[in-house]
């Protein structure tokens, strides 16, 4: 590593060694020299004379590509691609006359980016099911323990901790399905030619269609995603990339949204991310425990989410069959993005895995808005004694507002003693008013919603993404 040029935070720090893998320069290499053996492997099938030794050449140097000696072919020719193929043709000279017969350079790369992508996808997958496996087990365990609900960041009802974690399991189960849904429908660009047309592969096999048609197709089921664009100009409809930045920015739009809510309840103190025993929260104010790994997530998200637009923006702004201001682009955007979401949910998995639940906390909390809460069902007892229930609802306004002010002020919460003391209230029994203040008896049905979320939706659908997604190995990376 050299300390005097710039790299990447990504790379640096956070993005975990497989996904920087997949992007990194040796594995495309790598790939680029399968998607030119399947080529060169199906024309061979179906009756071009390419000898048996060109492709034992080419497949003993699928993984070992002289990376130096294709750089010095670029410095000559100014394009990667024939560069590749030279020092491709020179590990296997007996392929030299076949590499990239009948292709264009966007087979190789617009063909090579989808399989990347297709991988990344499924890494990412299985990230997301780590992440909301996580979640689950939390849910599960705090389903019926109940917290105050918050609007406009005000208190307002009770929920539950698990119902809450639940919420947000629901945005990344949504995630889930439109990854799902990539999986099942990406496709290659195939074998189309120079500007869509396939007239190269049409002039190799004579004018035989059905052939040119089956070259495609042998050729997708090599490189092991049948799917393929039926029609194409010189590339792959940048569409594609597009889909595939707003999923990624959909993961970033959930985990932002779970960064900020523990943010936000780390201040009240009820909910704290991890905190390792020798970590250091402030460099001038020891004393502090910062959400730092909430915090990122949402830095990171928020550069994921920013991603998204140019993907949309290449995507409409390419002019006819091609233009090429969509590639240093590409090569920024595609890899940036999926390091960027990778990071984003090694670092989720870690704070759901070890969420820190502050009960005392959030029992007084509860406790302190709880004759609040109560109110209505104070009235609905009023008005079953007897009361006149505009009366009362006036009455209850009127002391609720005095006690809002006082508990502003420090003062504890007496709505309740208020109210016993009011002649309005004074037909209710002895303790009717205490005997409504059990925060179970308002939290709705939050447990049993978390109970049938976890085993009518997101049971099936996690098995449905297990079939696709790539084992979530653990992430050597700072969190």
């Amino acid at each position: 590593m050299t300390a005097d040029r710039y790299r990447s935070p990504l790379g640096a720090r956070y993005a975990s060694p497989a996904m920087q893998s997949l992007w990194g320069e040796a594995e495309r290499v790598a790939r680029w020299r399968r998607v030119w053996l399947a080529l060169a492997e199906a024309e061979r099938e179906l009756g071009l004379d390419i000898p048996a030794a060109a492709l034992d050449e080419m497949r003993a140097h699928l993984d070992d590509a002289d990376l130096g000696a294709a750089a010095a072919y670029e410095r000559r020719f100014r394009h990667d691609v024939m560069a590749h193929v030279h020092a491709f043709a020179d590990q296997a000279p007996a392929a030299r006359a076949y590499l990239h017969l009948g292709a264009t350079s966007a087979f190789v790369t617009d063909n090579t980016d989808v399989l990347l992508i297709h991988e990344g996808l499924r890494l990412l997958l299985g990230r997301v099911v780590a992440v909301q496996d996580a979640l689950a087990g939390f849910a599960a365990r705090w389903r019926a323990l109940p917290c105050l609900a918050w609007t406009h960041f005000q208190p307002a009802q009770l929920t539950t901790v698990g119902k809450r974690a639940a919420l947000w399991m629901q945005d990344l189960a949504l995630d889930t399905e439109a990854l799902v849904h990539l999986l099942e429908t990406l496709r290659l660009r195939g074998c189309k030619g120079t500007t869509g047309t396939q007239a190269s592969f049409l002039e190799l096999f004579g004018g035989d269609h059905a052939r040119v048609r089956e070259l495609e197709r042998r050729v997708a089921t090599k490189l092991g995603l049948p799917r393929v664009f039926p029609v194409s100009g010189q590339t792959y409809s940048r569409k594609q990339d597009s889909l595939v930045l707003d999923a990624l920015s959909g993961v970033a739009q959930s985990a932002s949204k779970l960064g900020s809510d523990l943010r936000l309840l780390q201040h009240e103190g009820e909910l704290l991310e991890p905190f390792e025993s020798e970590q250091v929260g402030s460099s001038a104010m020891a004393y502090k425990r910062n959400p730092m790994r909430a915090e990122r997530i949402c830095g990171l998200a928020r550069f994921v989410i920013g991603l998204q637009s140019n993907a949309a923006h290449t995507a409409a702004n390419q002019w006819l069959e091609r233009t090429l201001d969509d590639s240093a682009n590409r090569r920024l955007v595609l890899p940036e993005a999926f390091l960027a979401t990778d990071a984003i949910l090694v670092l989720a998995a870690n704070v759901a895995a070890g969420l820190e639940v502050r009960e005392p906390v959030i029992r007084a909390a509860v406790q302190r808005q709880m004759p609040f809460m109560a109110t209505e069902r104070w009235l609905m007892l009023g008005v079953q004694a007897g009361g006149d229930r505009q009366a009362l609802h006036e009455v209850v306004r009127r002391h609720s507002l005095a006690v809002a002010e006082a508990v502003a002020a420090g003062q504890p919460n007496d709505l309740m003693d208020r109210l016993g003391r009011d002649p309005a209230f004074g037909r209710l029994p002895a303790g009717a008013l205490a005997a409504e203040l059990d925060p179970a008896r308002y939290v709705g049905r939050s447990p049993e919603q978390v109970d049938e979320f976890l085993a009518e939706y997101w049971a099936p659908l996690r098995t449905r993404a297990q079939a696709h997604a790539a084992a979530a190995e653990p992430a050597e990376v700072s969190v």
